[in-house]
């Protein structure tokens, strides 16, 4: 009798961080997207971030990702994109777990022989 509410709650504690990991994976695609969109030929920063927000809402559109903020820094050698948001919770009242990952890649260009 005692034993079901402590398995109930490590049931839903490993949900709760199953729910958790996704939402960072999917943070983690978005910004990689991101990344690969700034850093091609002609791509830019605002294209970049533009793409991530986009990925992120497409992707977690189910609630897996909410909240989603998407920033961009760099210049004309290398690209950093940011997507933080929360995950989803199985608990009422909470917000869940926030998420933030980064994704760096250098910006294609070509030089001549040198």
């Amino acid at each position: 009798m005692v034993l079901f509410p402590v398995v109930l709650l490590i049931t839903f504690g490993v949900i709760e961080g199953a729910l958790w990991y996704h939402a960072r994976n999917v943070a983690l695609a978005a910004a990689e997207e991101g990344v690969r969109v700034a850093t091609g030929n002609g791509g830019s920063l605002t294209a970049g971030v533009a793409e991530a927000r986009s990925f992120a809402q497409e992707a977690g559109a189910d609630g897996v990702l909410s909240s989603v903020s998407v920033s961009g820094d760099g210049g004309d050698v290398e690209v950093t994109i940011t997507v933080e948001g929360s995950s989803q919770s199985l608990f009422p009242g909470w917000s869940g777990h926030q998420v933030s990952q980064t994704a760096t890649g250098p910006v294609e260009r070509f030089t001549g022989p040198g």
